[in-house]
């Protein structure tokens, strides 16, 4: 069993930064690829960047260049620094495992208003 926890979310003006944080439970976090996936009002979720456990990693079109993934292991814990926010990206933001299973976490909101 895997839990995921989110946190790191807020309320931010448009070209300013936040750095989310997703910490996990159970043994298998090393050999799990990591993801970030957001869900915007009336969309469907998507995906916004994810990690292998080589440390390959994979980012949507739009955020290339002021989004980094990264993990560490050894703490279980993967990041999502966000620079430049748009409005646009106002958002749930929610962590993903893939490993022996998939796993969500519960979200945490971003929201990008001036």
């Amino acid at each position: 069993q895997v839990q995921l926890v989110e946190s790191g979310g807020g309320l931010v003006q448009p070209g300013e930064s936040l750095r989310l944080s997703c910490a996990a439970s159970g043994t298998f976090f090393s050999i799990s690829t990591m993801g970030w996936y957001r869900q915007a009002p009336g969309k469907e979720r998507e995906l916004v960047a994810d990690i292998s456990r080589s440390g390959s990693t994979n980012y949507a079109d739009s955020v290339k260049a002021r989004f980094t993934i990264s993990r560490d292991n050894a703490k279980k814990t993967v990041y999502l620094q966000m620079n430049s926010l748009e409005t646009e990206e106002t958002a749930v933001y929610y962590c993903n495992s893939k490993g022996l299973g998939i796993y969500w976490g519960r979200g945490t909101q971003v929201t990008v208003s001036s």
